[in-house]
């Protein structure tokens, strides 16, 4: 791989080329006479909002390792994203929500240091239509509930998130 996506075409195995297509810069197998396209790896994450507190995870894995952020994971590739933003909710965190509770929240397009981009699709629900101890799961160091006042510019979050985090409290805040 390189900055511009993968080196060799994952279909014939020939050497990748730069080449402009429909405006950008893309990488372009000469010999399958087509483009492959990069494309952001879709996630899915659920907000427990618990008052005016909201549940975060200490991220053990790249990137932003050591930050705190939503509990959130990559899709399974047969699986609807509200499913996949409960399994990993439990997961993460130990708390078990029916994917049928959760309500579609917002999106985000983050990207990271090592170029790769992501697009989160984040669920919210009230503390109270979750079941459980919020604990850490195998790559969290840490699951519990920052308050509205702690998501400070000084507060350790993975970036792109705060003014989302103070959102989703603001609309569920009266639902945990």
């Amino acid at each position: 791989m390189n900055a511009n996506g993968a080196t060799y075409c994952p279909t014939c195995g020939a050497e990748l080329v730069a080449r402009r297509i429909e405006g950008r810069d893309r990488r372009y197998c000469p010999a399958c006479e087509r483009p492959w396209y990069r494309n952001p790896k879709p996630c899915a994450g659920t907000l427990v909002v618990d008052g005016s507190s909201v549940l975060l995870v200490q991220r053990t894995q790249p990137p932003a390792v050591g930050s705190w952020s939503v509990p959130a994971g990559y899709l399974e590739h047969d699986e609807p994203p509200h499913e996949a933003a409960a399994r990993e909710l439990e997961e993460e965190t130990g708390l078990v929500v029916d994917p049928a509770a959760i309500d579609l929240f917002d999106t985000a397009f983050v990207g990271h240091d090592d170029g790769t981009h992501v697009l989160v699709i984040l669920y919210a629900v009230g503390r109270a239509a979750t079941e459980g101890t919020p604990q850490a799961g195998s790559d969290a160091d840490g699951a519990s509930f920052w308050a509205s006042d702690a998501l400070t510019a000084e507060a350790p979050l993975e970036p792109g998130y705060r003014e989302l985090l103070q959102r989703v409290i603001e609309r569920y805040g009266d639902a945990g």
